[in-house]
């Protein structure tokens, strides 16, 4: 089904679409919801490892290698680009991401680029303890300056990521986020990525400093997700918090204990549990629920 056309109202040029991280969860996801939206001859994958361009091409996709920190060859993948879907690369603190960003503005100046969608992250306040926190703060503040038309939506946490955790908390039988007593919001990939691609293609929803933030219709305490990871597994789970230093450590197989630290502080402060219609707003219809996602995917697993 689709939502709009690839064709401007105003002139009857085609819109060209780069979408960036397409070989990650999110991008790639995007670039098959777009690609159900528009000609796949409009779509373009930045790719930023050389070695996955011929599993894209393959597809019949045009390709360009993006490396955001070549201006040279950043512009050159603008060129002619109307709408740039940017995803920030998997970096782990703010001064990587937030000069990735400089690059992406002046590249995208220097090719024209019509319309920017940025993706923010609810953990943004400037009060928020998460280490990431000071580039998706940056962001917005950034592009308002930049002289670029832009959109930025923000993501709650990935309902996908408890999914990869259950083996973890059905062995423990508790889960274990260091939260006390506040709440998280989420939303599935696959909801995040319809959204991202309406607002793509859709000029009514593109629009000019438009911030989106993606959530379900309600967030969830830890004693309110124990209770639905009960239901959806059929096993007795509670909730346990860790000690902030241990839940690092229990996290850091991949030196990533200390990010994963800094969102659940950040959580326990009450800085993750936004809310927002936005979804609806976008799609015309709620998000998926977190009930209704678990069950879809741990019917698709075993544990």
């Amino acid at each position: 089904m689709k939502y709009h056309t690839s064709i401007r109202e105003k002139g009857g040029l085609i819109l060209k679409y780069l979408i960036t991280g397409v070989t990650g969860q999110l991008g790639s996801k995007i670039l098959e919801e777009i690609k159900k939206i528009v000609p796949k001859n409009d779509v373009v994958a930045g790719i930023h490892s050389t070695s996955k361009i011929d599993d894209f091409r393959e597809k019949g996709l045009k390709v360009v290698k993006i490396d955001y920190f070549d201006r040279d060859s950043l512009v050159s993948a603008l060129r002619d680009i109307d709408i740039f879907v940017y995803i920030p690369s998997k970096s782990y603190d703010s001064f990587t991401r937030i000069t990735e960003l400089e690059y992406v503005i002046r590249a995208a100046r220097k090719a024209n680029v019509k319309h920017l969608i940025a993706m923010g992250f609810i953990g943004d306040q400037v009060n928020d303890p998460f280490v990431l926190s000071a580039f998706y703060g940056y962001m917005p503040r950034r592009l308002a300056s930049s002289g670029l038309k832009y959109t930025i939506i923000r993501n709650s946490l990935y309902a996908d990521t408890l999914i990869s955790y259950l083996p973890e908390i059905l062995e423990k039988g508790n889960v274990n986020y260091p939260m006390k007593d506040k709440a998280l919001s989420f939303i599935s990939l696959e909801d995040s990525a319809k959204a991202f691609a309406k607002v793509a293609v859709d000029d009514k929803l593109r629009q000019n400093e438009r911030i989106y933030t993606l959530t379900e219709s309600r967030n969830y305490t830890m004693l309110e997700l124990a209770n639905i990871l009960s239901k959806v597994t059929g096993r007795k789970i509670g909730y346990q918090p860790a000690d902030l230093s241990d839940f690092e450590d229990m996290h850091n197989k991949y030196g990533e204990g200390y990010i994963l630290g800094s969102m659940y502080k950040a959580g326990s402060r009450g800085l993750l549990q936004e809310l927002s219609n936005d979804y609806q707003v976008i799609m015309g219809h709620e998000a998926t629920s977190l009930l209704e996602f678990l069950k879809n995917r741990v019917n698709e697993k075993s544990f």
